[in-house]
């Protein structure tokens, strides 16, 4: 009924509306502290911000976001920002905006990969198509399960002494109860020791997990795992690259094994279900390649009774909140999510922040993503604007790039 009642409004409500314009750029933010990965140690982070503007007055905003730049994958803020005014924006002036489906077709036949792009751009379409109707993203998703998230912390300085003294303080603050460890820089038994430290430290109040993000071969990854049971570890993330070696890892130690990397959209979680590749997928709306290929992702993973994680590549917040609407609509959410990216950076972007408290991260049930920027925060940290440099906006009127 829910279904139908969402259908009925959509069709009332929503008018025909074309997109007009094609807007991005590039938002710099600095982070509360260095993040450290086994890839990477980041000391920013960069938004690539995407708005259409649609010919009925809406306008829709996305955003693309990756871990170090490019040493986590093969895209990077500013490779998608040239993407979508070089080849995106073409194939979008024009056309219907509220016919997500076909218009994210029309990208997937014209180009390749470039899942992070398009994840930007079908969550402004989203975003646009809930200005136009009323509705929340997670509403136009076929309708949320939760309204609310529970959100771990990312401890990722590197010192053990600071990360038990930010983990206290999360805890004092009703903040965060769940925490995931950054490891693999460091030799295997130096890592487990560091983890055993803080899960020692913590004890019941919190429990531990850790990502390893590739670096361990498989024969570390043996005995990493069997420390990490002996540390009180309930969870590893990617310990290794290869989705082969993940499900020989599988059920050898008493840890869950979650798969991230290795999921890069439907057709990947088909493959590691088939080899039994995971116990857990780290679902990420970027990864996969939108919010609808998480929602697929998702529903292989339960089908196939591999449990679920909403996992982040530290976006900021309109990624997160992006992401929060894709995974409240998940049948199951076992092991919560990790949308802590905007707690990360120093600056905020939007005029009112988003809500965390009590472990957990509310869902806004406004039109659209639910949230409106700070114009004169985010302004201020264009990358263009800070350097004196040109604005690309593309418009159907005048398909070259404007310079303002």
């Amino acid at each position: 009924m829910q279904a139908m009642d969402t259908q009925q409004h959509l069709h009332t409500a929503a008018a025909p509306a074309s997109i007009e314009r094609v807007e991005t750029f590039l938002v710099d933010l600095p982070t509360i502290r260095p993040h450290q990965l086994s890839m990477a140690t980041m000391n920013g982070q960069t938004l690539m911000l995407v708005r259409l503007y649609c010919s009925d007055g809406s306008v829709g905003v996305g955003e693309g976001t990756t871990i170090g730049g490019l040493a986590y994958g093969a895209e990077s803020p500013e490779g998608m920002k040239l993407a979508i005014d070089t080849y995106f924006a073409p194939l979008l002036l024009g056309a219907n905006a509220s016919a997500i489906p076909a218009l994210m077709a029309r990208l997937n036949k014209a180009i390749q990969d470039n899942r992070f792009a398009k994840c930007a751009i079908e969550t402004a379409l989203f975003d646009a198509l809930g200005q136009r109707t009323g509705l929340p993203v997670s509403q136009l998703l076929g309708g949320p399960a939760r309204d609310s998230l529970p959100v771990a912390w990312t401890l990722a300085s590197g010192d053990t002494a600071k990360d038990i003294d930010e983990a206290e303080r999360m805890l004092a603050q009703r903040r965060h109860n769940i925490f995931k460890l950054k490891i693999g820089r460091r030799e295997v038994d130096a890592d487990v020791a560091h983890v055993a430290a803080i899960k020692k430290a913590l004890g019941d109040r919190g429990t531990v997990r850790v990502d390893v993000n590739m670096a361990w071969s498989e024969l570390e990854a043996q005995r990493g795992l069997a420390g990490l049971v002996d540390a009180g570890c309930e969870l590893v993330e990617q310990p290794v690259a290869s989705p082969q070696a993940l499900a020989r890892l599988k059920g050898k130690h008493a840890i869950a094994v979650m798969a991230d990397e290795s999921l890069t959209g439907p057709a990947s979680a088909f493959a590691l279900a088939r080899i039994g590749g995971a116990d857990v997928f780290a679902i990420k709306i970027e990864q996969s390649g939108g919010l609808r290929a998480a929602q697929q992702v998702a529903a292989i993973g339960d089908a196939a009774g591999i449990e679920l994680y909403g996992g982040t590549m530290l976006e900021g917040a309109i990624g997160t909140i992006a992401s929060a609407h894709a995974f409240a609509t998940f049948r199951e959410l076992q092991w919560g999510t990790e949308l802590f990216g905007p707690l990360l950076l120093t600056e905020e972007i939007l005029a009112t922040p988003l809500q965390y408290q009590d472990f957990h991260l509310t869902i806004p049930q406004g039109p659209g993503l639910g949230i409106v920027l700070d114009e004169e925060r985010v302004q201020y940290f264009r990358r263009d604007r800070r350097q004196g440099a040109t604005v690309t906006a593309v418009t159907a009127a005048r398909p070259t790039a404007l310079v303002g």
